[in-house]
């Protein structure tokens, strides 16, 4: 009988306060929002998992922009149905959404917002071009992903734009 060799992921990436880490990508208008601190709020839609209070969302920007930006600290996490969270966080104060927005969620069996704290734009931004240039093939998620520990794109680029940012 032949054994099945179990997958083992390496562990989540976390900051040296043990927050866990992700990648997300925005486009650029909502993400430089973000850094203006126009926006306090970033939706979800359809989402699979949990992020909890206090990681760390690593911004990737998407459309023109195509590169690693910033960061974020996660405050306040609602989640539900697209309607329950559109009304939890228009109930916020100065929630920074616009109805735009609503297109986006509408429809969704499971929403999520995330409450932008301490978003840092890194001095420096990393272009897809320069990452693929290192880490050939690699793509950004379509949402948001998990960072671990040895993936490339993380070692190679994330933890060096942290020391820059004076993060680590």
């Amino acid at each position: 009988m032949r054994r099945r060799r179990q997958l083992q992921q390496a562990p989540q990436a976390l900051t040296e306060q043990g927050e866990e880490m992700y990648l997300i990508s925005i486009r650029p208008v909502y993400a430089y929002q973000i850094f203006r601190a126009t926006k306090r709020f970033e939706l979800r839609r359809n989402v699979i998992g949990r992020i909890p209070e206090g990681a760390v969302m690593v911004v990737y920007a998407s459309g023109n922009v195509r590169a690693i930006i910033g960061e974020f600290r996660v405050g306040k996490v609602i989640e539900g149905t697209a309607e329950e969270v559109w009304k939890q966080v228009l109930a916020e104060k100065d929630h920074g959404i616009r109805g735009d927005a609503w297109r986006y969620i509408k429809g969704a069996e499971k929403a999520m917002a995330l409450e932008v704290v301490n978003p840092v734009l890194y001095p420096r931004k990393v272009t897809l071009e320069e990452i693929r240039r290192i880490i050939p093939g690699w793509n950004p998620p379509l949402s948001y992903k998990v960072l671990r520990e040895g993936e490339p794109v993380y070692e190679l680029v994330i933890k060096r734009l942290r020391r820059l940012a004076g993060l680590e």
